[in-house]
C-alpha cells in the first residue's frame, strides 16, 4: 500500500510539473490563438483522436458554456461524411500530442480547402499538424506518468490546462458574465 501511495504522488508530481512548464513556454502564439477564437464568426470546432479527443470534447464544452459557439467533431466521423459541419467561418481546434495522428491529419487538406482556420495543440511546433496550422500551441516534450510511458497522462493533463487557459482567456476578453 505504501508503494502505491508513493507512486501516486510521483504521478501527481509529474502532471503538476507538466502544467507548470506550460507557463514558461506561453508566448505570442497563445495571444494569436485567443485572437483567432475571438475573431471566429462561425463555430470553434474541437477535434482529436483517442484521449486527445476526450480533452477536445471537454474544451469544446467549456468554450460553449462561456460564450463561444463550439462543438466537437470526431475526426474519423468527419472523414466519413461529417466534414459538412465545417464552414469557412469556422475555426478548427485540433488536439494531437504527437501532431502526427493519421485521422486528424486527414482532415487538414479539407479544412484548408473549405477555408476554415486551424489551431493545433500539439507537442512540437515542428509536427506535421503544426506545420499546416494557422497557429500552434506547443506543449513541449512531456514524459508520461504511465509505468511503461505509454498511456496519455501528463500530455492530456497539459492539453486540458492549456485548453482551459484558452477558453478562460477568451471568456475574460468577451467579458462573459453570469
Amino acid at each position: 500500500m505504501r508503494e502505491d501511495i508513493e507512486f501516486a504522488r510521483q504521478v501527481i508530481r509529474l502532471e503538476a510539473m507538466a502544467v507548470a512548464a506550460l507557463e514558461a513556454i506561453l508566448d505570442e502564439r497563445f495571444g494569436r490563438a485567443v485572437e483567432l477564437v475571438l475573431g471566429c464568426e462561425g463555430h470553434v470546432i474541437a477535434t482529436g483522436m483517442g484521449k486527445s479527443g476526450l480533452i477536445a470534447q471537454k474544451i469544446s464544452a467549456t468554450l460553449a458554456s462561456t460564450g463561444t459557439p463550439s462543438f466537437f467533431l470526431h475526426p474519423a466521423e468527419a472523414i466519413h461524411g461529417d466534414l459538412g459541419r465545417v464552414a469557412s467561418k469556422d475555426l478548427v481546434l485540433a488536439f494531437s500530442n504527437s501532431g502526427a495522428t493519421e485521422e486528424v491529419l486527414r482532415l487538414v487538406p479539407s479544412v484548408k480547402q473549405i477555408g476554415a482556420r486551424l489551431v493545433a495543440v500539439t507537442r512540437s511546433a515542428d509536427s506535421p499538424l503544426a506545420r499546416h496550422a494557422d497557429c500552434v500551441l506547443p506543449l513541449g516534450a512531456l514524459p508520461e506518468a504511465c509505468p511503461v510511458g505509454l498511456a496519455p497522462t501528463t500530455s492530456t493533463t497539459a492539453q486540458l490546462a492549456l485548453g482551459d487557459a484558452l477558453a478562460m482567456s477568451v471568456a475574460k476578453r468577451r467579458k462573459f458574465s453570469r
